[in-house]
């Protein structure tokens, strides 16, 4: 969700980002509708070997932790706007990419 309201609140990727209350509303409603999978110790070991194993760096630490994230919790799909962020995963998870209206 952090990620979420980093992204469509950002002007420098949207034409017409969304104000910070319609992202907050989108994240209540997608709170509600999906099971929302947390941070943690564990985590941060997943992350750890990630990092170790998968070529990243700056700003794609965030996008590993993301799937560091989803292997802690046996989840393996992503919705994304951007898959080329998440290709270095190979076969750890499968990618469910949305086309953007930017």
């Amino acid at each position: 969700m952090r990620e979420y309201l980093s992204v469509v609140t950002r002007p420098q990727i949207w034409s017409d980002p969304l104000s910070m209350a319609e992202a907050l509303d989108d994240v209540a409603r997608l709170s509600a509708a999906f099971e929302v999978l947390e941070d943690g110790p564990r985590v941060m070991g997943m992350l750890v070997g990630l990092c170790r194993n998968v070529a990243v760096a700056g700003k794609q630490v965030h996008d590993a932790n993301i799937v560091a994230t989803m292997l802690t919790h046996n989840e393996r799909q992503l919705l994304t706007f951007d898959g080329s962020d998440f290709r270095r995963y190979g076969d750890r998870i499968e990618l469910i990419e949305l086309e953007t209206t930017a």
